[in-house]
């Protein structure tokens, strides 16, 4: 009988999340899905020093907004709780003092000023950087005496100085250390909190984990992982250490390199369902030419084969514009109602709040093919919203025309617009087309410079539809404005 599949997902609240390690907890969440698994959110909160407060919260939060639910953690529950690791702190405890009485660890009593000169002569002698095992092989005398003076010790483990160990990497696969290469880590600060050598055993035995499901750097961790499961008694689960991302540069994410917390994007705009289908894509890929996957289909088609092992590069203008395809897959209604709050908060304060709802729904259908993130409706369709629009005069003169035969042409524009009793689209074109032809002038040098009057930019959407939206009085009062503008009043 095969056994159940058991992933995690393991931060610690030492920051905000990132789009690298949430990458790893996607794959790790596609991976329990595809294979009818369990998923687990364990919170590794050991290392108070760099604890930040509400990484936590953050944390779950983009958890949840990315949709990646958890079967057993935090709010979830679970038969192999606490799922945070400073309420288990007995159970490292027990863990170290049984490597120690087996002769698998030993107490380090060296203070941080002897390691600091340790490694300090070891890069002046150009040495390689680590532990020199000088406790080791204390006699029980020498601990005494030690303990006696009032040092608290670490436990550290006694790794194998000869031989190799070697592991199957679900990604990588046959890897083989040399153990001369391996350090004595500590397993047990002199606090009595686990490092996460210790802990991430300890708790991926008890917890039944199939797989672990880990980014590169921890690749040669595995080594002293796997000899600490040895020495416990316990059968180790399987590994898969997935790609580091990388930005275009090739360097490591980074804040420079734009927004890199999970959500830093949802203040930007991005959808979830957008986000997670370019994570996906980050490092697996499901053939040579799909780009848009579903939740669904991400879940069906899923497997660590198709993780490649070159590290992955998180392209911003790929996902731009994946999020511009999911924007047009929403309803019109479903799309007002996303924009509206951003609409609120980012377009000019002199606006009046709050906004109409229904005002925005009649905009939606003209942004909707125009913008690639929610937040870029406001700067976008702020004209729609404004009583006075601001643009230099020289914009409502055209190619081949004048100052002069704009006015004419825009006051003739005004007066046939006045004289409509309806104001929709097909009124709007069918009019100003044969305003045009009248004049004697191309349907551009007519529309362009309505254009420009009535919104303030020579780009913008649709421009009978625009029209209809804004509303006959207000576009009669842009017309008489822009009328002005050219009068030099």
């Amino acid at each position: 009988m095969m056994q159940q599949v058991r992933t995690r997902y393991a931060p610690s609240p030492t920051g905000y999340p990132h789009v690298g390690n949430i990458r790893t907890a996607l794959f790790a969440w596609l991976y329990a899905r595809r294979n009818d698994g369990v998923f687990i959110l364990r919170i590794e909160d050991t290392d108070a020093e760099r604890s930040v407060e509400g990484s936590l919260e953050n944390i779950l939060e983009s958890m949840r907004w990315l949709g990646l639910d958890w079967d057993e953690g935090p709010g979830a529950g679970g038969n192999y709780g606490p799922y945070v690791q400073s309420e288990r702190l007995h159970l490292y405890q027990d863990a170290a003092h049984r490597l120690v009485e087996s002769g698998h660890a030993y107490y380090c009593y060296c203070s941080a000023e002897r390691l600091e000169k340790l490694r300090e002569e070891q890069i002046k002698r150009k040495l390689p950087l680590g532990y020199d095992r000088c406790c080791r092989n204390l006699t029980a005398e020498q601990r005494k005496a030690k303990e006696a003076d009032g040092i608290k010790p670490v436990v550290r483990f006694k790794s194998p100085t000869t031989g190799q160990t070697k592991f199957h990497d679900e990604i990588w696969g046959d890897v083989t250390f040399e153990n001369s290469n391996v350090e004595d880590l500590v397993l047990l600060k002199s606090d009595g909190y686990p490092t996460y050598h210790l802990a991430n055993v300890v708790d991926d035995h008890a917890m039944g984990i199939s797989h672990v499901i880990r980014a590169e750097e921890y690749i040669s961790s595995t080594p002293m992982h796997l000899m600490t499961y040895e020495a416990l008694g316990y059968i180790p689960p399987k590994f898969a250490h997935v790609p580091m991302v990388l930005g275009n540069d090739r360097a490591k994410l980074s804040k420079r390199h734009g927004a890199t917390s999970v959500l830093e994007f949802r203040e930007q705009g991005y959808l979830s369902d957008a986000l997670l289908n370019f994570l996906a894509l980050v490092g697996w890929s499901l053939d040579d030419k799909t780009d848009i996957i579903s939740r669904e289909e991400l879940i069906k088609n899923f497997s660590l084969e198709r993780v490649g092992k070159t590290a992955a590069i998180f392209n911003h203008e790929k996902l731009k514009w994946m999020n511009g395809v999911y924007i047009r897959k929403l309803t019109d209604d479903d799309l007002a109602g996303r924009v509206f709050p951003f609409m609120e908060n980012d377009l000019p304060s002199q606006i009046k709040r709050p906004l109409d709802i229904d005002y925005v729904r009649e905009i939606v259908p003209l942004i909707r093919e125009r913008i690639f993130t929610l937040k870029e409706a406001a700067p976008y369709a702020d004209f729609f919203f404004l009583d006075e629009l601001e643009y230099d005069s020289a914009m409502l003169i055209g190619k081949n025309m004048t100052a002069e035969t704009v006015s004419g042409a825009l006051k003739a524009a005004g007066e046939k617009l006045a004289s409509l009793e309806n104001f929709n689209k097909e009124l709007l074109e069918d009019n100003l087309r044969q305003l045009a032809g009248e004049l004697g002038m191309k349907a551009g040098q007519l529309f362009n410079p309505l254009r420009v009057a009535t919104t303030a930019r020579d780009a913008a959407p649709p421009l009978f539809e625009t029209m209809e939206v804004l509303g006959k009085e207000r576009c009669l009062k842009r017309i008489k404005a822009a009328l002005a503008k050219l009068a030099g009043n």
